[in-house]
């Protein structure tokens, strides 16, 4: 018995060490880890829960997120848009041209916010909400409790769960909506194609 006391010390100060490395995974690692990939390709399936509707409204399409240029949002059912998303502002294709939205409806704010969290702005967010991280860097849960008075106007909280990359958010609005977003079959590339280049240019 005694022969095997030293692999048991050793198993528990491994079990120790690999519980204190995965304490250890805070805000900027996470930052780190988002904004990583240059390109990220994926489908999405969004859900608008209303209060007043038995069943969620639901849509479903593709995005394509570039670290440098921003955020293609491409809805493909119930109908058929495109968004950009950019520092420019939210912009929706017309035909062969782009047209920039008004920026100043929470909807354009809730945009902006969702870019935040896609491209790992740990710093954008903290100006407007308090951030609490748990897990680990293949399994974590980032909860968003807003600060800014507009904000808490609109939402109570928003929750965020992913791995490498963001796989989840969920949005509760103060009214009692709430809407659930789920990436799915995200794929990292090392740039755009052609088009998208040309979409994010235009």
């Amino acid at each position: 018995m005694k022969r095997s006391e030293p692999i048991w010390l050793l198993l528990l100060l491994w079990l120790f060490s690999t519980a204190a490395q995965a304490s250890t995974f805070d805000l900027q690692q996470l930052s780190e880890q988002l904004a990583r990939p240059q390109v990220i390709h994926g489908q999405f399936v969004q859900e608008k829960h209303l209060r007043a509707l038995p069943q969620p409204l639901t849509s479903k399409g593709r995005f394509v997120l570039s670290k440098d240029h921003g955020l293609l949002w491409l809805l493909q059912t119930p109908l058929q848009q495109d968004y950009r998303i950019n520092a420019a502002g939210i912009a929706r294709r017309d035909g062969e041209r782009w047209q920039l939205l008004p920026g100043k409806s929470a909807g354009a704010e809730q945009n902006r916010l969702f870019l935040a969290v896609l491209q790992g702005d740990s710093s954008g967010l903290q100006r407007d909400f308090e951030l609490h991280l748990q897990g680990t860097a293949t399994d974590w849960r980032l909860q968003l409790t807003p600060r800014s008075l507009l904000l808490k106007q609109v939402f109570t909280r928003i929750n965020i769960e992913g791995a490498e990359l963001v796989q989840r958010i969920e949005l509760q609005e103060t009214q009692g909506d709430s809407t659930v977003l789920r990436m799915l079959d995200s794929t990292s590339a090392p740039s755009l194609s052609d088009a998208e280049q040309h979409d994010f240019a235009d």
